[in-house]
């Protein structure tokens, strides 16, 4: 039902006798009057769901869950104890930047006679949603419905994040699958490797990156190291959309490496984001998710995370201050894909000072405004407005959390002795198209790169 030839907007139904179990119910994000359309009317009834499986909590995934249960859905909402901490804070906070941004939008459109904007859901139903979730462990089966379980492993995309492994009891058979969406890294600083699960019958797999492949991370602290020495020399801002999960953890982890190295100045750091703040207080709640260096760091009582090093912005007025600053600093806002939240305001403020530096270190979705900047287009239109983009701008790839090509191939493989299909989705079309002609050279020819709405029969 989505993130089918497109990368957002997550949201699968697995039925078996006559149960609905809907995985994920994430936000469509592109062209605004389409994300407001495919986000507010959901393609199917939401009474007719009995549970949601929740892989993780990026809004791509987590996001239009207040949709579903303003619409009807009143069951349990399973998914890791990370991801529903997490949930707690990004689905109130989604719905307050809704309601933020409609409020912005209307005060203009009030001037311009256009129609009122309304949020797509507010924080009383937001709120509503968050009562319906349920914390479950890794490594430990529980029964969604009499004849469906489930059991989470570790996925290494973001904190919390899950491989949702799906045993099916139906007619005397038992059917095996794995829903690996999103499948992260191996060697990423923070987190733990994702677990490799070999027996399984069907795998519906993320494709974002396809046809790529990522940087090797061990360059990363190079280019970052390189992007802010020159800004810096320049007098410039370093404007940084990221993700208020993960990305902004791996970024201010690596900020203190490259610190504690003397490899960059002791530049101003800001996190303008009060989800940022929050999760990263989320983080140091959940070792269980940590890999053994990051432990090693927290346990000698160090300072990862930047809690008492870096400036972290929350009151909205304090962020306007940003605006005014004349000194070289670095600001970290979200959201990650530059479809609202605060970065929309520095961009609008920044983006036409050639000293000043974009720098994109995640995923930009086509047709969102983080792709054009990425792309480099030389006019972008930010809060109705058109900006020039004198900026420089410097893309990052190695920062993915998305396996690329190879490491996608590397899983399929693992898991091919006894795979009867695999289902591509989460990627663009060409990127899906792609890893399906690379997964057949490995010998499996049930490959399918569904459409939205399309069903199949297990």
């Amino acid at each position: 039902m989505g993130a089918t030839k497109s990368v957002t907007g997550s949201m699968h139904i697995l039925e078996s006798n006559s149960k609905k179990i809907l995985i994920d119910c994430g936000l469509f994000q592109g062209r605004r009057e389409e994300s407001n359309q495919r986000n507010g009317n959901l393609p199917f009834e939401p009474k007719s769901i009995e549970r949601v499986v929740l892989g993780h909590a990026h809004l791509d995934h987590s996001g239009n869950i207040p949709t579903l249960v303003k619409n009807g859905y009143q069951n349990t909402i399973y998914s890791t104890f990370a991801t529903r901490d997490l949930c707690l804070a990004m689905l109130k906070d989604s719905a307050h930047l809704q309601e933020k941004d409609a409020e912005y939008l209307n005060k203009r459109n009030e001037k311009k006679a256009f129609p009122t904007v309304i949020p797509l859901y507010t924080m009383e139903e937001a709120e509503r949603s968050l009562e319906l979730f349920k914390g479950v462990g890794y490594n430990r089966f529980f029964y969604v419905t009499s004849n469906v379980r489930v059991t989470f492993f570790d996925a290494g995309h973001v904190l919390g994040s899950a491989l949702s492994f799906f045993e099916v009891f139906e007619n005397g058979k038992k059917i095996r699958l794995l829903y690996a969406v999103d499948l992260g890294r191996k060697n990423l600083p923070i987190l733990r490797d994702p677990i490799q699960i070999k027996d399984i019958d069907y795998l519906i797999l993320e494709s974002t990156y396809g046809n790529h492949l990522h940087d090797d991370f061990s360059t990363t602290s190079d280019k970052l190291a390189s992007v802010i020495n020159q800004t810096f020399q320049r007098g410039g801002k370093i404007l940084v959309p990221a993700f208020a999960l993960e990305r902004t953890q791996e970024l201010i982890y690596l900020l203190y490496l490259l610190e504690k190295g003397s490899r960059i100045p002791k530049i101003p750091v800001y996190v303008d984001s009060p989800l940022a703040v929050n999760i990263t207080e989320i983080f140091k709640l959940h070792p269980e998710c940590f890999d053994k260096e990051t432990k090693a760091l927290l346990e000698k009582e160090e300072d990862p995370f930047g809690l008492k090093r870096i400036t972290y912005i929350t009151e909205s007025e304090d962020s306007k201050k940003l605006n005014h600053l004349q000194e070289p600093c670095l600001i970290i806002a979200g959201s990650g894909m530059c479809e609202g939240g605060r970065i929309l305001h520095h961009l609008k403020n920044n983006i036409e000072d050639p000293k000043n530096t974009i720098l994109v270190v995640g995923y930009m979705a086509e047709n969102t405004l983080g792709r054009k900047i990425a792309e480099k287009y030389p006019k972008v239109r930010i809060l109705g407005e058109e900006y020039s983009l004198k900026s420089e701008v410097e893309v990052l790839h190695s920062f993915s959390a998305h396996a690329d090509r190879n490491e996608l191939l590397q899983y399929v493989e693992q898991a091919k002795k006894n795979l009867r299909g695999v289902f591509l989705v989460h990627g663009e079309e060409k990127e899906s198209q792609a890893l399906k002609e690379s997964i057949e050279e490995l010998g499996i020819q049930n490959v399918t790169i569904p459409d939205r709405g399309e069903e199949i029969a297990l």
